[in-house]
């Protein structure tokens, strides 16, 4: 092993995951930037997911990378070279839509698009979906399933949010577990203080809590025998993204609040992809080989 993960604190599973979006697919930015408008946009997301690569690299570390499709289309060898670097590329749909905003077939032809898109472009199965926002709904599941995925990671099961969405019958003390449609939920990390859940997985939150208290709370995570699961976006280490006119003071504040904090903030434990978080999970040799030959 590598000096540096062996020296970092191994209390258990960590999975780390990146969601691959730009500054401008952000929920904050949809009153400054027009869906019609992302094309012009300074498009910021190859160079901060490199070094988000690079940073992983240095730290023998490997992540999920929920790769939107909009980016897979228009940056097919940044989807490559995270492939090829040995981590989970895995999707999370195509246009940035929030789930329960559209229609069941709606849905269904976007996260097919990116699927499969993600797939031509490595050669491997694509395991994991993320939905935006993480608004996730019900009636999802079912086409998740159907459309060959192995596990969802849209819930963040915390205190109401006004974009996540909700599924039933969800103990907040399993992270991990076994849905009756087939499919494994991985939730995003809570830290349950007696009777209170706070998030503790990323986000906003992230950026404002002290750093060494975030730590505590993930020590305390992973000794209750949970894995610690963990998202960022690239934008988030990027300080120097554009400001956009229209945006109101709290999406301002909920957007940019402490940005040049992230970079060092989440190198600290031995991270994994989500995928080896799901019980009894199947390598498949032919996507492996396939995966070679693709990226050859």
């Amino acid at each position: 092993m590598d000096p540096a993960r062996a020296s970092r604190p191994d209390l258990g599973r960590c999975g780390l995951s990146v969601d691959v979006e730009d500054w401008f697919h952000a929920e904050n930015m949809k009153n400054a930037v027009s869906r019609e408008g992302w094309d012009v946009c300074d498009l910021r997301v190859e160079r901060n997911t490199i070094r988000i690569l690079d940073i992983m690299e240095a730290a023998n570390a490997r992540a999920t990378f929920f790769v939107l499709g909009w980016v897979a289309e228009r940056c097919p060898h940044l989807v490559r070279k995270i492939a090829s670097a040995g981590h989970e590329v895995a999707s999370h749909g195509h246009a940035h839509e929030l789930v329960y905003s559209l229609t069941p077939a709606a849905f269904r032809n976007d996260v097919l698009r990116s699927k499969q898109n993600l797939e031509d472009l490595t050669g491997k199965a694509v395991h994991g979906y993320r939905a935006p926002c993480f608004s996730i709904t019900e009636w999802a599941l079912e086409i998740l399933q159907e459309a060959g995925f192995t596990y969802d990671s849209s819930l963040f099961p915390t205190f109401a949010h006004d974009r996540y969405g909700r599924l039933g019958g969800i103990d907040t003390k399993q992270p991990v577990m076994a849905l009756g449609c087939g499919l494994h939920e991985i939730c995003v990390s809570c830290l349950q203080l007696g009777t209170k859940v706070f998030p503790w997985g990323g986000g906003g939150y992230f950026r404002l809590v002290p750093y060494a208290i975030w730590r505590r709370g993930v020590r305390t995570i992973l000794h209750s025998g949970s894995p610690y699961v963990f998202y960022i976006h690239p934008w988030k280490i990027d300080p120097g993204q554009p400001r956009m006119t229209g945006v109101g003071l709290m999406q301002a504040f909920r957007h940019r609040v402490n940005l040049g904090r992230c970079e060092e903030r989440f190198t600290e434990f031995a991270w994994s992809p989500l995928y080896e978080l799901v019980p009894g999970r199947v390598e498949k040799k032919a996507d492996l080989d396939s995966g070679k030959r693709a990226l050859a």
